[in-house]
């Protein structure tokens, strides 16, 4: 018999699609209250996931779907930062 692994799910907080969490990007809230990406996936924090495309990137930043999920308010210079993080990304997700 074989035994099938579970695969956690999360959502895209931008396009709502579900896919694996390995898929997704996770940004989280630190301490400070300022967002980072979290690449380990295992930060202290109220976090947050973002598809790997630029679309979702824009969309979670622009309509500050973002900022109410992690309940925090995002500085100038965090949002930038992120920004920058999500042109990196690919056109399409």
């Amino acid at each position: 018999m074989s035994t099938r692994r579970h695969i956690p799910q999360r959502t895209c907080v931008a396009c709502r699609k579900v896919s694996a969490k390995q898929e997704l990007v996770r940004l989280v809230r630190i301490a400070d209250g300022s967002v980072e990406v979290d690449t380990s996936g295992k930060k202290a924090g109220r976090g947050a996931y973002l598809c790997r495309s630029r679309e979702c990137w824009e969309i979670g930043l622009k309509s500050s779907r973002l900022e109410h999920v992690l309940r925090t308010t995002l500085t100038p210079d965090n949002h930038e930062q992120l920004i920058k993080h999500g042109e990196a990304l690919p056109g399409q997700g």
